[in-house]
């Protein structure tokens, strides 16, 4: 068993929650009932933010959902912002800035349900083709969004232009 769940593999080295590595002296050190509660405000301040975002832009009937669209893409890319910073180059972090800042306030922030019901809402109201658009689109500006801004970051971090030129 480890912090994040079952050990699939039995040898503790297996953690299913990325941000909750047994494997890591930082992670072994801090206690989880701080992990949790680490977890917990960062859920709130992300949920909070997510849904003050989808009020100040609803999706009227048979709309386009773009603030869960832009909310996806630019939780994705802060996502990718985060995991350079604190995870790559040997640099260190408090061991709960990940469960805050990547679990808890960017995964309460992105949002995988309220994706899920605007798709399901969108071939309710028979807007099949803006249905597709919207699945294909999301999943494609995400994984670009994390993908450019991982390395965007990577860049500025190593202090590299954007040809890998010294600046």
């Amino acid at each position: 068993m480890t912090a994040a769940g079952p050990d699939p593999g039995g040898d503790g080295a297996g953690a299913i929650d990325p941000d909750v590595d047994l494997r890591l002296p930082a992670h072994r050190a801090e206690p989880q009932g701080r992990v949790l509660a680490a977890v917990a405000a960062g859920g709130a301040v992300g949920a909070s933010a997510r849904y003050a975002v989808s009020l100040l832009w609803p999706a009227g009937p048979g709309g386009f959902p773009w603030a869960t669209f832009g909310i996806n893409v630019a939780g994705c890319a802060l996502i990718g912002v985060l995991m350079v910073l604190v995870g790559e180059g040997g640099r260190t972090a408090h061991p709960l800035v990940r469960p805050f800042a990547g679990t808890g306030v960017l995964g309460g922030f992105t949002t995988f349900s309220t994706y899920a019901l605007d798709f399901s809402r969108l071939l309710e109201e028979g807007r099949a083709a803006w249905a597709a658009a919207y699945a294909v689109l999301t999943v494609a500006a995400a994984l670009g969004a994390v993908g450019a801004a991982a390395s965007a970051t990577r860049r500025a971090v190593r202090g590299r232009g954007p040809r890998g030129a010294r600046s």
